[in-house]
């Protein structure tokens, strides 16, 4: 399951923290011959021992394979999985695409409370944090083009969103149910397209910037989203969302119109003030030379 990367399993921590049958421990063990148990001969390398050993050195996306090799090494990494999952604090997407059955595991991921995320992925893998009631912000980086099917649905808690530059697609119900989000602001990506249903349920969503590039939209991906627009505009099952996204840019038009207006008036504001300014100087300035001229005639 992707709910561990080789980005966040920093080595440094993975010396520090050793499995026991006990629990986590933290001994003062820097390299691996500190912590090789001794015992000899190949019968080693097959024991449940030796496996929690080998996983603290290896990178995440290759725990992740090591889960298929049998399932004695699937125990064993997902042992140590929930070690880390249990602390909530991180979930990491790994790989570009993350599978459904790896992903739907409620009982971890409710847990989660921070998503990180590995260099140089370019998709947010299918419901690859979906659930994560405790999730409030997630800061998706640059270079992420896709956020997938699901990716973030009934992520209940999930209030701020930060989202890339490179977006160009979100995907099916990718933020689905999200009941807590208020604001999303697109307008500074690329996104040409948002999939079915992609904030249906989003139930708090007052106020959504959209990008011009933004072309392609699925059925009901404003459904429920009650707050977003006025009550002549339909959300429910036989909405148009076009008529929604128009709505959508034509607030946004406006707000940029009334923005910009405001600095009109400002800078009109201060241009005035200088000029008082000025002429107040001047007149001191007028002062200051006839009392140099009644000082050079006594």
């Amino acid at each position: 399951m992707p709910i561990s990367s080789s980005l966040t399993l920093e080595s440094e921590r993975k010396r520090k923290k050793i499995r026991s049958d006990d629990g986590y421990l933290s001994p003062k063990l820097k390299t691996a011959a500190d912590v090789t148990p001794a015992v000899g001969g190949d019968d080693f390398i097959h024991t449940d021992e030796f496996r929690r050993f080998f996983i603290m050195y290896v990178d995440g996306n290759t725990l992740m394979k090591m889960r298929l090799l049998s399932k004695e090494w699937n125990a064993v990494t997902d042992e140590w999985i929930d070690g880390l999952v249990g602390s909530g604090e991180m979930m990491v997407v790994q790989r570009n695409d993350i599978s459904f059955e790896e992903a739907y595991f409620r009982a971890r991921i409710e847990q989660v409370m921070k998503v990180v995320f590995l260099l140089n992925i370019t998709k947010v893998g299918n419901c690859a944090c979906a659930y994560a009631s405790n999730l409030v912000v997630v800061d998706i980086p640059e270079g992420i083009t896709i956020i997938c099917d699901n990716s973030f649905s009934d992520c209940r808690s999930l209030k701020d969103i930060k989202f890339p530059k490179s977006l160009t697609k979100i995907g099916r119900a990718s933020f689905s149910d999200c009941f807590s989000l208020e604001e999303v602001d697109l307008l500074h990506t690329n996104v040409r397209a948002l999939g079915d249903s992609a904030f249906h349920g989003c139930t708090s969503l007052r106020e959504m910037k959209v990008p011009d590039s933004l072309q392609k939209f699925g059925e009901l991906v404003f459904y429920g989203c009650s707050k977003l627009v006025p009550s002549d505009i339909n959300v429910g099952y036989d909405q148009d969302v076009s008529e929604v996204v128009a709505y959508l840019r034509k607030i946004q038009e406006a707000k940029r119109v009334t923005k910009k207006r405001e600095q009109f008036s400002t800078l009109v504001s201060q241009v005035s003030d200088l000029k008082s300014q000025q002429s107040e100087m001047s007149l001191m300035l007028k002062n200051i030379l006839e009392a140099v001229q009644d000082l050079k005639q006594k």
